[in-house]
């Protein structure tokens, strides 16, 4: 399991219950920083600060956690919703400046009741112009102007530089939004004496942790048809698919190894 930082005293209870909830799904799933940012589009450096308590995670993200942990997203996005309410009311107080003693009050009228005396002449003379002093103001002027520029445009791209990167690595899904990826459903059914899902043929290939596709979604069916969850139907040799394996693989006597050859298929197909 991970080791994670202590949640800030500030934080909101159903925020804190959020993030906790978040937690115990990632450790469950066993999946790492990268996992979930290959999975769910949010980059490796989003999902820290949205398991550490500082940032409240999108809708969309904790939709993307519950698909590839299986879990029921319902109760993240009603914890999300009440802890978007009170996020942002955290906010310091502005300082009072502390008002005078009563003594220094009183100094302070005696002061400004006290008449002045100038000596000399109220009014000062004009000074002379300086031969050349103006364009060394200018030039003065447009160098502080061109500090403030430079400032202005580091601290706009500091700002922007989460932003950037969370977009750059986000540019998945809203392709994907344009293009959906594969959907696989399951249609269970004996062929020719062997079970089959319908999705790869019948096609028995090879298959380890990390691939993708039809020969993945075949197996992830025939796994549940044999009553051990894989999550999701999605076509992903994930951290779960992966643990369903091994588990049909020890209670079938086979080699654990986690990968899918041809023994493995056979008990599959029964």
């Amino acid at each position: 399991m991970s080791r994670y930082k202590p949640l800030s005293d500030e934080l909101d209870p159903c925020a804190r219950q959020l993030v906790e909830q978040l937690r115990r799904l990632k450790d469950q799933g066993e999946l790492t920083m990268r996992h979930l940012a290959a999975k769910t589009g949010y980059s490796a450096r989003s999902w820290e600060r949205y398991l550490g308590g500082t940032s409240l995670p999108p809708r969309e993200a904790l939709e993307a956690l519950a698909r590839i942990t299986g879990a029921d997203p319902v109760p993240l996005i009603a914890l999300h919703e009440i802890a978007a309410d009170t996020w942002d009311n955290r906010r310091p107080q502005p300082d009072v400046e502390p008002e005078p003693a009563p003594h220094e009050q009183e100094q302070e009228q005696e002061a400004e009741q006290e008449p002045v005396t100038l000596i000399g002449p109220t009014t000062p003379p004009a000074a002379a112009p300086v031969p050349g002093r103006f364009p060394h103001i200018a030039l003065t002027a447009g160098v502080i102007a061109l500090a403030v520029a430079l400032s202005a445009a580091l601290l706009l791209m500091l700002r922007l530089d989460d932003g950037v990167t969370q977009a750059a690595v986000a540019a998945p899904p809203s392709t994907a939004a344009a293009s959906p990826s594969p959907s696989y459903t399951c249609r269970i059914a004996r062929v020719d004496g062997r079970w089959s899902a319908g999705i790869n043929e019948g096609r028995n290939d090879e298959i380890v942790y990390g691939a993708t596709g039809a020969d993945v979604a075949e197996a992830q069916c025939l796994l549940r048809r044999a009553g051990i969850s894989p999550g999701g139907i999605d076509g992903m040799f994930g951290p779960l698919t992966l643990r369903a394996v091994k588990t049909f693989q020890q209670r079938s006597g086979l080699v654990v190894d986690g990968m899918l050859g041809p023994r493995s298929w056979k008990a599959l197909r029964g």
